[in-house]
């Protein structure tokens, strides 16, 4: 599992079951600000839930179908990033995020995902990571659109929500897009993506 500096005093490393108490209380400062975008299986509201959380992304390390790591600003954790779900058969992975407010506006969330996604697309040699998120959520959807990802279209009321059914915005990268976005070359296909990086809006 890989571990790397995302600024002068932030670092992308491995989240642990062993980093359950961390974890909640870096939960419990973001709970209200989540909790409408993620699922409520992940929000845990005690130690032994957070430990859950974590166990559970732990099996999924060991099986091979997705993972998670944690953001750590000034000795912190303050958010994270994770892999929903990954088929190496198929080559398609999810990826998501997570942070709280007080880290916000600094990049972190953006550095960090890009470190996965280049890990998943380069290193792992799959082929599709998607990014799926509520429409309504504009900074999940300003990160994707700085990382060059396409928005592939709209799942309509596809899950229930507080407030009625919810639309969930799917959006992907390619690994030959990628790779090209790294050598500075940018597609046309991606003019739903890269171009808008020039209107960013507030980090995630």
């Amino acid at each position: 599992m890989f571990a790397m500096a995302l600024g002068e005093d932030a670092e992308l490393r491995p989240l642990n079951p062993w980093h359950a108490e961390e974890f909640l209380a870096n939960l419990d400062r973001a709970r209200q600000h989540i909790a409408p975008w993620v699922s409520p299986s992940f929000v845990a509201t005690d130690l032994d839930g957070a430990r859950h959380v974590l166990q559970r992304y732990a099996d999924r390390w060991a099986r091979d179908d997705g993972g998670i790591w944690g953001i750590w600003s000034g000795g912190t954790l303050v958010g994270g990033v994770l892999l929903v779900s990954l088929n190496a058969a198929s080559g398609v992975c999810e990826a998501g995020c997570w942070l709280e407010p007080a880290a916000e506006g600094r990049g972190l969330v953006t550095r960090a995902v890009e470190t996965l996604i280049d890990w998943v697309l380069v290193e792992r040699g799959l082929h599709r990571v998607e990014w799926r998120t509520n429409a309504g959520n504009a900074r999940s959807i300003a990160v994707a659109r700085r990382l060059g990802l396409r928005r592939d279209g709209v799942l309509r009321e596809v899950l229930p929500g507080p407030d009625g059914r919810i639309d969930l915005e799917v959006w992907s990268v390619l690994a030959p897009e990628w790779r090209a976005r790294r050598a500075g070359v940018r597609s046309v296909r991606d003019s739903g993506g890269v171009a808008a990086e020039k209107g960013m809006a507030a980090e995630k």
